[in-house]
């Protein structure tokens, strides 16, 4: 999919901007890309400029959106293809994204990006070839490729998630210099893609699914031992877990996904919101 370029608005930088149009400012400073960079909007009557690209100014925009111009009119970063699926920002710039109003990544304490960067540098993938099974929007895969990887395969499933990570200026681009070729990012149910994978082909394994409830799959012994096979041996597994349900059930996935791991020949023990897995 191709790469959107053009300005994203939420509802504080949509009032920022509209305040300095109101105040007769020629220009507005501020960042039209989730705080990645920062630059100037030349401010006119009945629009503004930012790089070679004239925009109208938007009507009052909703709290917890991010907004793009489709050619149009200022649109929803947002689809709905059987579950909505929406790009939503927070305090940190860096946005998460929620199915049907379930937020899909951590945010209270840090942004999505430190969060995934403290999960990646457990599988220490500097020089290695790694396995990323439910890519997202691409934060493990941005971390990855900062920390120096030597190559890494990423699968998602959701064709509504992979053109979010086309709008989202986080989200690592494939093809973008930076990448230097070492992101494969394939639109595939890893439960299936797995079985093209040979044995022992990878070094490392970042694992985030979706909750048990919604990809029972993932969490299922049988998969679990298809990682184990194209995994090395001495290799590293962290798979997210969070603690679902615990308090209204009792059940403890943690632990539960650490036994099913140890099944499938691995050590496993409990680190961060999961498990941290080394292949026997």
């Amino acid at each position: 999919m191709p790469r959107h370029s053009g300005p994203l608005l939420t509802r504080e930088t949509a009032d920022s901007l509209l305040a300095a149009h109101a105040r007769g400012e020629p220009e507005w400073c501020g960042s039209l890309d989730l705080g990645r960079n920062g630059g100037r909007a030349a401010l006119g009557v009945d629009g503004w400029q930012w790089g070679d690209a004239r925009y109208p100014y938007p009507d009052r925009l909703k709290d917890r959106t991010v907004y793009w111009f489709d050619g149009d009119d200022w649109m929803p970063v947002s689809r709905y293809a059987g579950s909505l699926i929406k790009l939503v920002p927070t305090e940190w710039g860096t946005p998460t994204f929620e199915i049907d109003g379930i937020k899909m990544l951590p945010t209270s304490k840090e942004s999505p990006l430190d969060d995934a960067r403290r999960k990646v540098a457990l599988v220490e993938p500097r020089g290695k070839v790694v396995l990323d099974t439910c890519g997202g929007l691409g934060y493990f895969a941005a971390c990855c490729l900062e920390a120096g990887v030597a190559r890494i395969h990423s699968f998602e499933k959701n064709e509504s998630v992979l053109w979010l990570r086309t709008l989202n200026p986080w989200s690592p681009d494939p093809e973008a210099p930076a990448s230097g070729g070492r992101l494969q990012l394939a639109h595939a149910d890893v439960t299936v893609a797995i079985a093209t994978l040979a044995d022992a082909s990878v070094d490392a394994v970042l694992h985030d699914p979706p909750r048990f409830g919604i990809a029972g799959e993932l969490y299922s012994l049988a998969f679990y031992t298809q990682l184990a096979r194209v995994l090395r041996r001495g290799g590293r597994l962290f798979h997210y877990t969070g603690s679902p349900n615990r308090l209204t059930s009792g059940r403890d996935v943690p632990r539960e996904v650490a036994a099913r791991l140890q099944k499938a020949g691995f050590a496993a023990q409990l680190a961060l919101d999961g498990v941290l897995a080394t292949r026997r």
